[in-house]
């Protein structure tokens, strides 16, 4: 008989990605979700369906149970006054991307990570994707030599139905923050740190307050030249989430989205097919082999949890820390100050020793 013990596990909204967090959780050894903290009708009736002890808010939560860890999964603007909170009881948290809304709530964040000596996870879920797991071991290995270009496709269509929320109409809402935000850290953890975005962005098929539509330029500090295109308007395949397969509610397609071009080799994404010379003489008139890895099929919000769970028990680092986030949400804004001021944004990446100073938060 198994000896494994279930951590407690407390949810922090139970929107549509909450309801993603519980299904993984009950499919998983590693968690029980003991509490949830919603103020919703939904979650109260939902809490008591399940036997599971429900709070309006996470200040009651935190006033009646201790628990082993938390899953944040809150609208963005309230991401630091619930993340502060619990790292200040010393409790570790999987915090849904985008870390913050704005860089001071972010640094925020991660000085009381670090002040606390408290392990954060944010949920940039594709981290622990086996695909992009198997790309970063292969650029790690030197094989595409040295990456010049990077080209990536994030092109979906949401439903009207998406913008019921009043939140999802609102700058910050848009495919920038919501969607490319995950591309971009895709790119961090393959090609290294961005130096510096242009960009420009469009409203015009929805007229909303928030973006539909943005193209970007960035140039890495390795020299590598990354340019993105997002939209929530397209009808399209050529996005990672209906081409990696990573859930079943979309309907995989099999396309490549991103391309990364090296001097030795070119790798595509999510097909993990490698481009390459394989004569003595290499130029754009000798023929190219194509190569293919195949992996078998991995949850990658599952393997989030698994992450989670070892760096409770101690034994596995985060895979997305607070300062991955940070500096993944950093380039995020980058490109909407880019849109506004119709120039280049230089990313700063110093670390300023103490945190911005504290100001109210309403959760």
């Amino acid at each position: 008989m198994s000896t494994h013990k279930r951590k407690s596990l407390a949810l922090i909204g139970l929107g549509a990605i909450g309801i993603m967090h519980v299904e993984r959780i009950r499919n998983g050894a590693d968690f029980t979700l003991a509490a949830l903290a919603d103020p919703t009708d939904q979650a109260r009736e939902f809490a008591q369906a399940n036997s599971i002890r429900w709070y309006p808010g996470h200040r009651e939560l935190l006033s009646a149970i201790h628990p082993d860890g938390a899953i944040i999964a809150t609208p963005n603007r309230t991401h630091a006054a619930i993340a502060l909170d619990f790292l200040a009881e010393r409790i570790p948290i999987l915090l849904e991307k985008p870390i913050a809304d704005t860089l001071e709530d972010a640094w925020r964040i991660a000085h009381a990570e670090q002040q606390s000596g408290t392990p954060v996870l944010i949920g940039h879920h594709r981290r622990h994707n086996a695909i992009l797991r198997e790309a970063h071991r292969l650029l790690e290995s030197g094989l595409i030599g040295q990456p010049v270009s990077a080209t990536v496709m994030a092109t979906f269509l949401k439903p009207a139905g998406y913008f019921d929320l009043a939140w999802h109409r609102q700058p910050g809402a848009g495919p920038v923050l919501i969607n490319l935000i995950h591309d971009i850290d895709m790119l961090r953890l393959l090609l290294g740190e961005i130096a510096s975005v242009q960009a420009m962005k469009s409203n015009r098929i929805r007229g909303l307050a928030v973006e539909d539509t943005a193209g970007v330029l960035m140039q890495f500090r390795s020299g590598a030249i990354g340019t993105l295109v997002t939209s929530d308007c397209a009808t399209s395949p050529w996005n990672w989430d209906l081409s990696a397969g990573e859930a079943s509610h979309y309907p995989q397609q099999r396309e490549n989205t991103h391309f990364i071009c090296g001097t030795e080799a070119s790798l595509t994404l999510p097909g993990l097919d490698i481009w390459q010379y394989r004569e003595r003489q290499k130029h754009w008139q000798a023929p190219l082999t194509q190569t293919r890895s195949i992996l078998h099929r991995q949850d990658p919000y599952q393997a989030q949890l698994a992450n989670f769970a070892a760096m409770i028990d101690g034994t596995a680092p985060s895979r997305c820390t607070s300062l991955d986030g940070l500096r993944t949400l950093q380039a995020a804004l980058a490109i909407h100050e880019s849109c506004a001021t119709a120039s280049t944004v230089a990313l700063d990446h110093a670390i300023p020793q103490c945190p911005p100073k504290t100001k109210e938060h309403q959760s």
